[in-house]
């Protein structure tokens, strides 16, 4: 990998690392819809823009069904349940949680036919992942914790499942559009419930810097790196970035806010990333379909560099971003993107890749 591939790729495992973070510190202070609008509204004023200059309004205009599909299930619900969840959760908590999306999505793909069928070891990797949610989820399903741990293992079933629709019904419309679109589209949508719930006083300057990081920082700004990180090293190589982000996340909450460090956080992280690393190794023989990962995550089927056009490559999910993402998203990534996003993660059309995450956050 090249010095900026490099550099890229550092840089997405923070940005779609650290919306856990400021999701915690902007619950203190303006309601879920107050984040999500906010979050949504900068990263479209930022991404919109560009997405409009580089046209193909025919294309996705032919894809309005399932990107509205795509948009609720990768944004509008993922990062309105990650923020109220944040409500009763810490975000380093959160963001190991969101970890288990490749496991989901490697689920969701066997479920579905897509995929290689599993063997040994990848069996192993979902019941040592699925061994780490318990292990982190299992002293806290008492009270509200419980319900807001439920909350964020919908929101890593949704961006487990946008990338699938962004495969399946929007592998021609480019990663861009799919993106500024999506998050356009929620924007408008939370505007109602962001102006119902508008604060009262003006937010302190900790939470201000936590929706403006959000929205530009980890929505615009990690967008455009992800986009740039596929066309350096390829889709493949660009989506290791989402082992990544769990770490940084528990590092975030426990050196800025001050979160603890426990053995049980220790332990369950070493099992979530262990057990995804194991249910998304591939095999050497193809599998029969592809599918596609997320987490605040965007999905980048195919680069400029990766064929003999400068096209922009096709389908995303941010995970999530997107679009957390996710994935991102997780990417989903994604999007929180998404992901995404929190938004959710991608795959190439042209070769059988299992659901990865994401997502975007």
């Amino acid at each position: 990998m090249s010095r900026r591939g490099w550099v890229l790729f550092a840089l997405m495992g923070v940005l779609w690392g650290i919306p856990y973070l400021m999701i915690k510190v902007a619950v203190e202070d303006v309601s879920v819809p107050m984040i999500v609008f906010t979050r949504t509204a900068l990263g479209a004023v930022v991404l919109l823009p560009l997405a409009l200059r580089a046209g193909q309004f025919g294309v996705v205009r032919r894809h309005w069904r399932p990107l509205l599909v795509f948009t609720a299930v990768e944004i509008l619900g993922p990062w309105a349940l990650l923020s109220d969840a944040e409500n009763r959760l810490t975000s380093s908590m959160t963001g190991l949680l969101i970890a288990a999306v490749p496991i989901v999505g490697v689920v969701l793909a066997r479920l579905t036919g897509d995929g290689e069928r599993l063997g040994p070891v990848r069996w192993a990797g979902l019941l040592v992942g699925l061994a780490g949610v318990v292990v982190l989820a299992g002293p806290h399903l008492g009270g509200g914790s419980a319900w807001a741990i439920g909350e964020v293992m919908l929101v890593a079933l949704g961006y487990s499942i946008a990338p699938m629709i962004a495969i399946r019904r929007m592998r021609d419309l480019p990663s861009l559009q799919l993106a500024a679109f999506s998050l356009a589209i929620a924007a408008l949508v939370y505007t109602g419930p962001a102006a119902a719930t508008w604060p009262e006083s003006m937010p302190s300057g900790r939470v201000l810097a936590a929706l403006i990081g959000l929205g530009l920082v980890c929505t615009a700004l990690a967008f455009i790196v992800f986009f740039e990180l596929i066309r350096e090293v390829g889709t493949s190589r660009g989506m290791v970035f989402t082992y990544v982000n769990p770490a940084v996340a528990v590092v975030a909450g426990v050196v800025l806010l001050g979160e603890p460090l426990t053995g049980t956080i220790i332990a369950s992280f070493a099992l979530i990333l262990g057990g995804s690393v194991l249910a998304t190794a591939h095999r050497s023989s193809p599998a029969p379909t592809s599918a596609a990962p997320t987490q605040d995550a965007t999905v980048e089927p195919k680069t400029a560099a990766e064929s003999n056009t400068a096209a922009e490559p096709s389908a995303a999910v941010e995970p999530s971003a997107a679009v957390e993402p996710s994935a991102a998203v997780e990417p989903s990534a994604a999007v929180e993107p998404s992901a995404a996003v929190e938004p959710s993660a991608a795959a190439e059309p042209d070769a059988a890749v299992e659901p990865k995450e994401n997502s975007a956050c």
